[in-house]
């Protein structure tokens, strides 16, 4: 959706702002502004307002006194300047001095802008200032990147709202499954464990299952013991071996439908499971992530990690659960109608005389297994013609939904909004059903009324215990918390279990906004686990490092932000937290590249 207008545009910018970089560090001293400051230094969004001090000194020069000199502030973007006024001077015996707090409702135009100061002489009717001077770029807002199910430019559309299903675990048309095979200590022959043969079993239960377009992703990983990096190829081994034997165990499959990969002398695996690890404290943990985050070589690494206390209990608990393969597996149910059932519904659609030989399940059946939004729409359109349920109503109010999604113009989204809401009404009107509420939240928090929606997610929370419900609930009312400022009960919310990339997403911002930085930095890796492909994880990681001061990490991660994701490229430009990485050579060619 980005064309090349805006590659063209985002260079000059990026190219702008390395000149502006370099043009500060060689303009001449400022006589009148040089003092001025800004508390604190980067602009932090609170709430709904943005609130700083600005302080300093005008000098009176012998030469050139000012008479009347005054100082005005002004909020400044390409589409809007936002006059601040005069700031009180108080005449002393060399200078006047000037100090004022300031407290300005948040506008989105704002985090693309810039807080500029100006000094005027006070001569009459001057227009220009004598000088000026940049207090702060652009809005440190972590939480404003909460994820609440829009779908922005260049992004990878998102499944929006929750169909009431009938049909046995289909959430969704793909499903997704992880096994996890054991190899002895340095070896790369599977072995008759009995975990691994758990784990040959329940992928015998996913192919019945889920038995179409099946694909696998084997990926072979080691541990740091010796004997296991002293072999370069064994990750690889293990992946190899693996896919042999499942070819062999399972007929079906075939060699095509399997990826091979490998990751070797990396510590990833071993962070995610330390996450979860409760052997050793929360202090030794934060030791380290400090070692497993750092920019070290992997040897290096490792003997640092060997020799904190507790390193040994690590050994003995992760390091034979790195021993393995995991198998990344997806596949879908069998599902639709038979071709007589098919002619049935063709004929009932096309009805004028309300004619109908299909039962409710068949028409379910129909609905949830056709692709096709639109096909969808008519089959639950029709639907509604016939029974007197909740369901059609649901469903197709999910689908105009996600038909918002995909359109840019914001009135034609609002009608398409506002006959959802109309159909969710109904929905519940006829039977009291916690989908119904959970999507009248979830169009309200894309309107933003967050209150309202806030008050819908928590009625539903009343209606059910399922799991899967409970967790998508309390993970859209977590992003709500991270909107109204309330960050610690947002890392409540996200305790739930999810793989949802974004949902992960969000629950490291709650951790960063906590300026818990390991915690947050578990999550964004996990959203990169699950979904490296929308890049906001890369987002996390990076925003974690650059907090550290780790600017060569910081720019590895943002590399791949611009490799996935066009609109967050553009974001980084602005963002306040990467403002010392900008002012580096590597960022400029870390982009370039």
């Amino acid at each position: 959706m980005f064309g090349k207008m805006f590659w063209i545009c985002f260079w000059l910018v990026l190219a702008g702002s390395q000149v502006q970089g370099q043009e500060s560090r060689i303009m001449p001293e400022l006589k009148f502004l040089g003092e001025s400051s800004i508390l604190p230094q980067k602009l932090i969004i609170e709430q709904d307002s943005v609130r700083f001090l600005v302080s300093g000194k005008v000098p009176m020069e012998s030469v050139l006194t000012p008479r009347n000199p005054r100082v005005k502030l002004f909020f400044i973007s390409p589409d809007q300047t936002l006059d601040l006024g005069n700031i009180d001077l108080v005449k002393n015996v060399s200078h006047y001095k000037y100090e004022q707090r300031f407290k300005l409702p948040f506008e989105p135009w704002m985090e693309n802008g810039f807080l500029e100061i100006r000094f005027f002489q006070g001569r009459k009717d001057e227009a220009n200032p004598e000088e000026k001077k940049i207090l702060a770029r652009g809005i440190l807002a972590p939480q404003r990147m909460v994820r609440i199910g829009e779908a922005l430019p260049g992004e990878n559309i998102q499944p929006l709202g929750m169909y009431i299903l009938t049909q046995k675990n289909i959430q969704e048309e793909f499903q997704e499954a992880e096994f996890t095979f054991f190899f002895g200590s340095g070896s790369s022959s599977l072995r008759s464990y009995p975990a691994n043969a758990m784990v040959l079993e329940k992928m015998d239960q996913f192919f019945l299952d889920y038995p179409q377009e099946i694909s696998l992703k084997v990926t072979g990983i080691h541990s740091p013991e010796d004997v296991e990096i002293s072999k370069s190829d064994l990750s690889m081994n293990r992946a190899k071996e693996v896919k042999e034997n499942l070819l062999s165990r399972f007929v079906n499959l075939k060699e095509s439908m399997i990826t091979l990969d490998s990751r070797t002398q990396d510590f990833f695996d071993l962070r995610i499971l330390l996450r979860d690890f409760t052997g050793i404290s929360d202090q030794r943990k934060e030791e380290l992530y400090a070692i497993l985050l750092s920019r070290e070589d992997f040897i290096s690494q490792k003997e640092r990690l060997e020799k904190i206390p507790g390193s040994s209990q690590i050994k003995k608990d992760l390091y034979p659960k790195l021993r393995a393969v995991r198998v990344q597996v997806t596949g879908k149910a069998l599902g639709g109608l038979t071709y007589q059932q098919s002619k049935k519904l063709k004929e009932a659609l096309e009805s004028k005389s309300g004619e109908n030989r299909l039962s409710f399940i068949e028409w379910n059946q129909a609905a949830e297994f056709t692709p096709n939004l639109e096909e969808k729409a008519a089959i639950y359109a029709k639907m509604t013609e016939y029974y007197r349920s909740p369901i059609p109503y649901n469903n197709l109010a999910v689908i105009r939904m996600r038909q918002a999604q995909r359109i840019l113009d914001r009135q034609s989204k609002e009608l398409l909004w506002e006959e959802a809401l109309r159909l969710l009404t109904i929905a519940y009107r006829i039977e009291p059903n916690p989908e119904a509420l959970f999507n009248q939240g979830q169009i309200l928090a894309l309107q933003g009324l967050d209150w309202e929606a806030y008050q819908k997610l928590s009625q539903a929370s009343t209606l059910t215990q399922n799991p899967e419900f409970v967790s998508k609930n309390e993970a859209l009312r977590g992003a709500l918390d991270l909107r109204r400022g309330d960050y610690k009960l947002a890392t409540l919310r996200f305790e739930k279990p999810t793989k949802d990339p974004l949902v992960l997403f969000n629950k490291g911002l709650a951790y960063f906004l906590l300026e818990d930085y390991s915690k947050a930095n578990a999550a964004f890796e996990e959203s990169v686990n699950q979904g490296r492909e929308i890049g906001y994880g890369y987002y996390g990681l990076a925003m974690v490092a650059a907090s550290n001061g780790l600017a060569e990490e910081a720019l590895i991660h943002l590399q791949k932000v611009g490799m996935t994701n066009p609109f967050l490229k553009s974001k980084i430009v602005n963002d306040p937290i990467f403002q010392e990485l900008r002012e580096m050579a590597d960022f400029f060619e870390v982009f370039s590249n």
